[in-house]
């Protein structure tokens, strides 16, 4: 008899590992409290991001979140609070960013975002799909010698790791990105990354996995968990009782609301970020960073999208307007020729992505709950690495040979 087996959390790292599981038979059912048409699965800037192999517990990112924390409208702000989670966070992430740690994670970040660029472009090859998916690859735009130097330092060590890196002139990229009048010193050239529009692919998949059996309940929490013998035998919501085989933990920044209902531990914080569409022509034909900024640009199907920023305030939606004034400055800034009207801006959005302490996401069964597999805490990486982390999720609950080796994202891990 096929397992039943419930997603909690319809992202998409929700929807990826939906998507795989039915593929190995099993009857699917997604749980999520939105309506699933917004969050940060629909506001990111949509990269597949092997040029992001350094994790976010990074030395030097303690220093620099002291120096923003006063100032709402840096790129990396911590509203400081006193809140105990939030504060064991914030010594596991002090403890993670170190150089050996940082050396140590780079080559399970790289492996699983090199299989996650595979398996969309698997996608894309099948008769199934039909989103938008450009393989340009992705250009780190600097205005300073400084940082120009530190982002050469990064683009050496991709090249160490076998992707193919370039440090252009500021004539060279303007040949690769005409008619944008950019404002720049120089650009590193990651020829590995590639890009999409999320919210075509989400409509996409939600409708492919609707149309093959997999059964969603939106508008609906989560409310309690019925365990027996370390397994979770039923799943409460506010609506309904659903009895279970296998559970998996998708539920993004909303995730520690749940393992703590189990008595686990799974560190994460709520990391904000934000976009802006601009409809009108940019003349921008491949995603960059604007790294002094850290605001990231994409060109989508119909539009160009600016977003960036990393806020760790808590679970809340509230659009701050000086973050939103400080991603179209900088694009108006590095882009000359863009020009972002108050009304983009007021239409800007928002979304929680879920941060662990090391910058390495959750995958994997935990040893406190024999039929829980998480899959949670992608942080920036979280669109990357959805088909990814759902062909790995499936693999696990199937008991087949794994395409990666997850050791590094055990859901227990210490910090």
């Amino acid at each position: 008899m096929s397992k039943n087996i419930v997603v909690i959390g319809g992202g998409i790292i929700g929807v990826s590992t939906a998507y795989y599981l039915q593929k190995e038979g099993y009857n699917v059912t997604v749980i999520d409290k939105s309506n699933m048409d917004s969050g940060a699965s629909y506001v990111n800037a949509g990269y597949i991001t092997p040029s992001h192999f350094i994790p976010l517990a990074a030395p030097g990112m303690i220093t620099k979140g002291i120096k923003w924390m006063f100032n709402a409208s840096s790129p990396f702000y911590v509203k400081p609070r006193l809140d105990i989670d939030f504060l064991k966070w914030s010594l596991a992430f002090k403890k993670s960013a170190t150089k050996a740690k940082v050396e140590k994670a780079i080559q399970p970040i790289l492996d699983i975002n090199l299989l996650g660029r595979d398996l969309y472009e698997d996608l894309k090859k099948s008769n199934d799909f039909n989103f938008h998916y450009d393989h340009k690859g992705l250009l780190m735009l600097y205005k300073s010698d400084k940082v120009g130097e530190e982002e050469w330092e990064v683009g050496k060590k991709g090249i160490q790791q076998g992707l193919k890196v370039e440090h252009l002139s500021a004539n060279e990229v303007e040949q690769l990105q005409p008619n944008t009048n950019l404002n720049i010193k120089g650009g590193v050239y990651y020829h590995s990354d590639a890009h999409m529009t999320p919210g075509v692919f989400m409509k996409e998949m939600i409708s492919y996995l609707e149309k093959n059996g997999v059964v969603f309940y939106k508008n609906e929490t989560v409310t309690d968990l019925d365990v027996s013998s370390e397994k979770i035998t039923k799943i409460v919501t506010d609506k309904r009782e659903i009895e279970v085989d296998e559970v998996v933990l998708a539920a993004g920044s909303w995730s520690p609301q749940i393992t703590k209902k189990l008595g686990l531990k799974t560190p994460i914080q709520a990391g904000k970020g934000y976009s802006i569409n601009v409809k009108n022509n940019t003349n921008i034909t491949i995603p960059a960073i604007l790294c002094e900024a850290k605001v990231a640009v994409t060109p989508m199907e119909g539009f160009t999208r600016f977003a960036g920023t990393m806020e760790i305030s808590g679970i809340n939606n509230t659009i701050n307007s000086k973050r939103v004034d400080a991603i179209a400055n900088a694009a108006q800034n590095y882009y000359q020729n863009v020009t972002i009207s108050n009304q983009e801006k007021e239409n800007a959005t928002c979304g929680l992505r879920p941060c662990s302490p090391d910058g390495l996401p959750y995958i994997g069964k935990s040893n406190s709950c024999k039929n829980l597999t998480v899959a949670t805490g992608h942080a920036m990486m979280g669109w990357s690495l959805g088909p990814a982390t759902g062909k790995l999720v499936s693999e696990i609950i199937a008991d087949k040979k794994l395409s990666l080796d997850i050791a590094s994202f055990h859901p227990d891990r210490k910090f």
